[in-house]
C-alpha cells in the first residue's frame, strides 16, 4: 500500500473533504454580494446600472451555476463581466457558465496562465475533487479578454469599479476590486478569514506590504478569498490581521529553519509546531501546510519565482513531508 494511504499519513490534500458546505449569499451594500461556503472559494458579485460583474468563478461551469442561481434571485441584469483576481484553477475554470462579454485580469495573471495554467489545472483537480464537480464540462483554460498592468477603471452605468494590482502576494498577479460608492473591497485570496492562506505560489516578503495597501482603503466591508464576508470595519481589520499573522508566523518559522541549514522536512515539522496551536483549526490548514512550507523554504533560500506545481510534484512533496 502506498504511504499516502496508510493510517499514519493524512489523506492527500482535500481528497477526504467530501461533504458539501452550507452556502451563504450575503449583501454588503447596495448591489454588492458575497457567495461564501464555509471555507470553500468565495465569489463576489457587483450589480451595476446596466449589468453584473462576477469576481472569481468557481472551479467548473456546474459549480458556477449555483452562483448564477443566487444572482438571479436579486437581479435579472446580464452578467457582462468576470474578474479573475488571480489564475488558480478553482477560481477561474467555471467562467464559461456566465457567458460574459469580457473577462478581466492583470497582465501578470495572464502571464501565469501562459506559464503554468495547464499544470495548475491538473494539480488542483487532484487536490480538490469535490470542487471540480462535472469537470468534463470545463471547455479549456480560462483566458482573459482584457488585461492591464496596474489599474483598470470600469463604469457599470454610474457605478465605478476600480480594479487594481497592488503588489505581489498570494500570486504575482493578484488584483482587488474596489467599489468606492459603497466602500466595499473584494480582495481575492490576498485576505482570508479563519481559513489558511494557500501560499504555494506566494511571495512572502511582498504580501504584508500588499496588505498594508489594502488596509489604506479603510473598507466598510470586504469579501475575502475564503471564509465569511467581513461586514464592518472591525471585521475587516480582524481579517487583515489574521492574514498577516498567519503569513508572518509561517515565513518566520521556515526562514529561521532555512537559515540554520535544516532540511525541508525539519522545517515543516517545526513550522507545524509553531502554527497549529493558533491556526490548526482554520479551513484547509492541513491541505495547505506542505505546499506553504515548501514555497516558504524556496523563497528563504533565494528563489523569487515560485516553482510550478504539477500533479506529480504534489504527490512527491506530500509523501516526503507527511510520510
Amino acid at each position: 500500500m502506498s504511504p499516502l494511504h496508510t493510517s499514519a499519513a493524512p489523506q492527500f490534500a482535500s481528497t477526504a473533504d467530501t461533504e458539501d458546505k452550507v452556502v451563504s449569499f450575503s449583501q454588503l451594500g447596495e448591489g454588492l454580494y458575497a457567495f461564501t461556503a464555509q471555507g470553500d472559494p468565495n465569489t463576489g458579485v457587483i450589480v451595476g446600472d446596466d449589468g453584473v460583474m462576477v469576481i472569481d468563478t468557481q472551479a467548473t461551469p456546474k459549480m458556477a451555476g449555483q452562483v448564477i442561481e443566487y444572482i438571479r434571485k436579486v437581479t435579472d441584469k446580464p452578467i457582462k463581466y468576470v474578474l479573475l483576481t488571480h489564475y488558480h484553477a478553482v477560481r477561474v475554470l467555471g467562467a464559461s457558465a456566465y457567458q460574459p462579454q469580457q473577462i478581466l485580469a492583470s497582465d501578470a495573471t495572464r502571464s501565469l496562465i501562459v506559464e503554468r495554467g495547464k499544470e495548475d489545472w491538473d494539480s488542483e483537480y487532484g487536490r480538490f475533487p469535490r470542487l471540480f464537480r462535472a469537470a468534463e464540462s470545463i471547455p479549456g483554460l480560462t483566458w482573459p479578454t482584457m488585461t492591464f498592468p496596474q489599474k483598470f477603471t470600469l463604469y457599470m452605468g454610474k457605478r465605478r469599479v476600480e480594479i487594481m494590482h497592488l503588489g505581489r502576494g498570494h500570486t504575482a498577479g493578484d488584483t482587488v476590486a474596489w467599489v468606492p460608492d459603497a466602500g466595499v473591497l473584494f480582495s481575492g485570496d490576498l485576505v482570508e478569514y479563519h481559513s489558511a492562506c494557500y501560499c504555494g505560489d506566494a511571495h512572502f516578503k511582498d504580501w504584508p506590504k500588499t496588505l498594508d495597501r489594502i488596509a489604506e482603503f479603510n473598507s466598510k466591508a470586504l469579501v475575502p478569498g475564503r471564509g465569511d464576508a467581513l461586514g464592518n470595519p472591525k471585521e475587516v481589520s480582524d481579517g487583515l490581521q489574521l492574514t498577516r499573522d498567519f503569513l508572518t508566523t509561517l515565513y518566520g518559522s521556515v526562514s529561521e529553519s532555512a537559515a540554520k541549514g535544516l532540511p525541508l522536512k525539519d522545517a515543516f515539522d517545526r513550522c507545524n509546531d509553531a502554527m497549529r496551536p493558533r491556526f490548526g483549526n482554520f479551513a484547509i490548514f492541513d491541505h495547505c501546510q506542505p505546499f506553504n512550507v515548501a514555497r516558504a523554504y524556496d523563497e528563504a533560500l533565494g528563489l523569487d519565482h515560485p516553482r510550478i506545481w504539477t500533479a506529480e510534484r504534489d504527490q512527491q512533496m506530500w509523501a516526503s513531508l507527511n510520510g
